[in-house]
C-alpha cells in the first residue's frame, strides 16, 4: 500500500471524525438553547402573572382565574395601592437608603481589603476569618441588639439606623472578597509607585481604585440590590410610615389595604417593577465587571 493510499485514508477518518463530532456539537447546542428558553420562560412567569393581574378588573380575575388572559384593562388597583401606602415615599427611601448603603459599605470594603491586601497588616488573617463569621451570622440573631442600640443612640426609626447596620454588614463579604483580590495585585506596581515616592494613600487612588474600578461597581450593584430586598432589619428599626421602605410597604397586604387579589398584584409588580429597572440599567456594568475579573 502506498504512502499517498495512506494518507487518502487517514483523511478520510479524520473528515468522518470531524463530521461527527460537528454533529454531536450542533445538537448540544440546541439542547443547552432549548434549556435556557425553559428556564428563561420560567423566571419571566411571575412577572408576567404580576402584570396581567394587576392591570384587570376583580371581576375579570374571578371570572376567569389569575391564569387566564385579562380581557379588560384597569389601572385601578395600581391607583390605589400607590395612594394607600404612600408608594412615592417609600420608593425614595428605598433609594436613599440602598445607595447610601451601597457607596458607604463599597467604601469601607475598599479600604479594609487594602489593609489586608496590599497593607498586609498583623494578624489579617484572623481578621478576615473573624468578618467570615460575622457573614455567617443570621440577621433574626442581630435583631435585639441593633433594636437595643439604635434606642440608646437615639436613630431609631431613623434611615440613617438602617444605613449603618447594612453598610456594616453588607462591608463584611465585601472586604472578604477585595482581600483576595488585593492580595494578588501585582507588587511590582506598587513598588514602582512607592519608588517614585507614592504615598499609601494616592497609590490607593490613583493605583488600585482605577484598576478595581468594575469590581467595585459589580459590588456597590449587588449592595445596592441586597439591601433593597431585606425586610427583617427595616421593619423592626423603621417603624413609622414615613420612615418606611418598599419591601415593608409590601408587609401592609396583609393588614388593612388588602381589598382584592389584584391589589396584591399591583403591590407584587410595584415592588418588582424598581429592582428589575435598576438590573437593566447596570447590567453592562455588571458583565463586564465579571468579565474583567474572570481574565484577570
Amino acid at each position: 500500500m502506498s504512502d499517498a493510499t495512506i494518507s487518502l485514508g487517514v483523511s478520510a477518518k479524520s473528515g468522518r471524525a470531524a463530521t461527527t463530532s460537528g454533529s454531536m456539537y450542533g445538537s448540544s447546542r440546541w439542547w443547552v438553547l432549548a434549556a435556557i428558553g425553559f428556564a428563561l420562560i420560567l423566571f419571566l412567569c411571575p412577572f408576567v402573572l404580576a402584570f396581567t393581574n394587576a392591570i384587570r378588573t376583580p371581576e375579570d380575575y374571578g371570572t376567569y382565574g389569575p391564569l387566564a388572559f385579562p380581557r379588560s384593562f384597569d389601572l385601578t388597583a395600581l391607583r390605589d395601592f400607590w395612594n394607600n401606602v404612600d408608594f412615592t415615599r417609600k420608593l425614595i427611601n428605598s433609594v436613599v437608603i440602598s445607595g447610601s448603603t451601597a457607596v458607604i459599605a463599597v467604601l469601607i470594603s475598599l479600604l479594609n481589603a487594602y489593609a489586608f491586601g496590599i497593607g498586609r497588616v498583623k494578624g489579617n488573617r484572623w481578621m478576615l476569618t473573624i468578618l467570615l463569621v460575622g457573614i455567617m451570622i443570621p440577621h433574626e440573631s442581630l435583631v435585639y441588639p441593633i433594636y437595643y442600640l439604635s434606642k440608646m443612640v437615639g436613630l431609631f426609626d431613623t434611615v440613617w439606623s438602617v444605613i449603618i447596620v447594612f453598610s456594616v454588614l453588607q462591608s463584611a463579604f465585601g472586604t472578604y472578597l477585595l482581600s483576595s483580590v488585593m492580595t494578588a495585585f501585582p507588587r511590582e506596581i506598587i513598588e514602582a509607585a512607592e519608588m517614585d515616592g507614592a504615598t499609601p494613600w494616592k497609590i490607593l487612588w490613583t493605583i488600585v481604585v482605577p484598576m478595581l474600578m468594575p469590581t467595585l461597581m459589580v459590588l456597590a450593584t449587588f449592595f445596592f440590590i441586597w439591601t433593597w430586598n431585606e425586610f427583617l432589619l427595616p421593619l423592626v428599626l423603621l417603624v413609622s410610615n414615613y420612615n418606611q421602605t418598599v419591601s415593608v410597604s409590601m408587609g401592609i397586604l396583609n393588614g388593612q389595604f388588602v381589598q382584592t387579589p389584584t391589589t396584591t398584584a399591583a403591590a407584587a409588580l410595584l415592588g418588582i417593577a424598581p429592582t428589575l429597572i435598576f438590573f437593566l440599567i447596570f447590567q453592562r456594568t455588571l458583565t463586564r465587571g465579571i468579565a474583567v475579573g474572570a481574565v484577570k
